[in-house]
């Protein structure tokens, strides 16, 4: 299952994805944890110091590796250096597991707080003023299209704030979309953006209140979002602590609030992955990106036959989805 959380910039968005995510890990579920948000403090907020956060290997910078291994045999693409983010695999390419060990999880992803982490990197001094963030979620992207996970496994991938989430297809990956939401006029503003944008593309939007201090705020979240207010954090002494660097255990975490975390990982679980799909809104941002700035030659990276799954990483014929 593949899981993202969004929300406003200062909703707790990260917060909310480290508590799951560890929530996951001490239930001892395997779990593959991203961090694309253009603030990077994922890592921190699962226990890390500045220091190990700031020292942690990037995705960005190991596009070029990243490219390469994924491209494998695949006869319909010429080069590493001819994938863009949106490159859909095919026939002949490399597909991952959330459990395996690779040239790309050796060079890229670090254990942090029980958990396998990547983080697509911080903005450098040469980015400044010239650069797009977007270039470095690609590496992301990239390693979600070609990522075949199964029931029990987990892939968590804390995004970039507010609408800048839909800067590329990256948003369509998910079984499941937390947008974590305060009872505030502006964070439910967010929500609504989100909620236009994500329509026509079939993702499985759920809400999840935070910051929330009484009845007042569940009632004002229940009156905005409606059915998919999905459960709410409270005020949290374990989120406090963990901020000033005393992390504590999870099942420490308060009851009310680990019942919410028992609550999405239900809703995470009630899915059930539509290869098909899936593989077909890869094609679909790819052709978009190949039609509008990455050159029309790429359409040919699209296998009309291939659909991903454990029967393609198991060697079963392409075309057929488990």
């Amino acid at each position: 299952m593949k899981v993202a959380f969004v929300g406003k910039g200062g909703s707790g968005k990260t917060t909310l994805a480290s508590l799951f995510t560890s929530y996951l890990a001490g239930a001892g579920h395997p779990v593959l944890a991203i961090d694309a948000d253009i603030n990077q403090h994922l890592a921190v907020a699962l226990g890390a110091s500045e220091e190990e956060a700031a020292a942690l290997p990037t995705l960005g910078e190991a596009l070029p590796l990243i490219k390469e291994y994924l491209r494998g045999d695949n006869p319909r693409i010429a080069s590493a250096e001819a994938m863009i983010k949106t490159t859909p695999p095919g026939r002949g390419s490399r597909l991952l597991t959330p459990r395996e060990d690779n040239p790309i999880t050796d060079a890229c992803f670090r254990e942090v707080g029980g958990v396998r982490l990547g983080v697509t990197g911080r903005f450098a001094d040469d980015d400044l003023g010239v650069a797009c963030y977007h270039s470095k979620v690609g590496a992301a992207e990239l390693l979600l299209n070609h990522l075949v996970d199964e029931a029990g496994e987990y892939v968590v991938v804390d995004m970039t704030a507010g609408a800048d989430a839909f800067a590329s297809g990256l948003f369509t990956r998910f079984d499941v979309t937390f947008l974590v939401c305060e009872p505030t006029v502006r964070s439910v503003g967010v929500y609504r953006q989100y909620t236009d944008y994500a329509r026509d593309f079939g993702v499985r939007l759920v809400v999840v209140g935070n910051k929330v201090t009484d009845d007042e705020d569940v009632d004002f979240l229940r009156e905005q979002v409606g059915e998919d207010l999905l459960g709410w954090v409270t005020s949290s002494g374990h989120v406090r602590a963990a901020e000033r660097g005393r992390a504590r255990p999870i099942d420490q975490l308060e009851p009310h609030n680990l019942g919410t975390l028992r609550t999405m990982l239900s809703t995470v679980d009630s899915n059930e992955r539509d290869w098909e799909r899936y593989q077909a809104q890869a094609v679909e941002f790819h052709l978009r990106n190949a039609r509008a700035w990455a050159g029309s030659e790429l359409t040919d990276q699209v296998d009309p036959e291939f659909v991903p799954g454990p029967l393609a990483v198991a060697g079963g014929p392409a075309g057929h989805a488990s």
